[in-house]
């Protein structure tokens, strides 16, 4: 039997993913128009909500942003989460992956949580580092892309959909996973909930507070360019030798 499980879900704010992107001068996305909680984020609160649910326990929260970024985390509220903190502070402006890491580890760490649970990616960024840094600064095993998570004690399974098969892979916890779109589908707000979140409690705290310092930047952007067009794919007409010319353009590509 398990236990109640605290579980921790970083959750970030992005612009809409239905809304024009544009860069600013130092070639980051602008985030001046609509912006939202991460869809992906949406599923990592929803599993949350779900273990929550059949083990008992509280699902917090963390995210780092502007003040602002207090929507996005009252929106996982409203669907039931019990309270977030949100790390907010001028130097964290253009944060890249390891700061963001390590101010989410430094935030993350007083809490001791069971789980921590993260998308795969941000719909921002898109780069998938940071949840691979923040197990390695929390010390924790990692278990990624899972699409169905089973806890049962001290034991976490995750069964994950690779591009080699499918996978079942476990550990103990305290352990961090990374959680496809399609683990589920997220819950929508009811008016309960919405008005519930008000006065559920969002922590602010800046880096002194973490006791981190900003630093050199561990990654900087040198430049931006168009993705190549793809281009046009050969129509090969089957006159008797269609079987020959395929091999041969497999042969060509190292296919075989």
């Amino acid at each position: 039997m398990t236990g109640p499980l605290k579980i921790v879900v970083t959750v970030k704010q992005v612009p809409d993913p239905n809304s024009s992107l544009t860069l600013e001068a130092d070639n980051t996305l602008s985030r001046e128009k609509e912006v939202v909680l991460d869809p992906g984020d949406e599923c990592g609160v929803e599993e949350g909500l779900q273990l929550k649910e059949a083990h008992g326990g509280e699902v917090i929260l963390v995210s780092m942003g502007p003040e602002r970024a207090k929507d996005a985390i009252r929106k996982g509220l409203s669907m039931g989460a019990d309270r977030g903190v949100l790390i907010t502070d001028p130097q964290l402006a253009g944060a890249d992956a390891l700061l963001t890491a390590r101010a989410l580890a430094a935030a993350i760490k007083p809490e001791a949580p069971d789980l921590v649970i993260c998308s795969t990616e941000s719909y921002d960024g898109s780069t998938g580092m940071v949840p691979p840094m923040l197990a390695e600064l929390l010390g924790v095993p990692q278990l990624t892309f899972a699409k169905k998570v089973e806890v049962d004690g001290s034991n976490v399974k995750v069964h994950r959909q690779t591009g080699d098969g499918y996978q079942v892979v476990e550990a103990s916890t305290p352990a961090l996973i990374t959680v496809t779109a399609g683990i589920a589908e997220p819950r929508y707000a009811s008016l309960k909930g919405i008005m519930a979140a008000r006065s559920k409690e969002i922590k602010l705290i800046g880096l002194g507070d973490l006791g981190i310092e900003r630093g050199e930047p561990a990654e900087t952007i040198e430049g931006l360019a168009d993705a190549a067009t793809r281009k046009a794919g050969a129509v090969i007409e089957d006159d008797g030798t269609a079987v020959d010319r395929i091999i041969q353009v497999l042969a060509e590509a190292k296919v075989i």
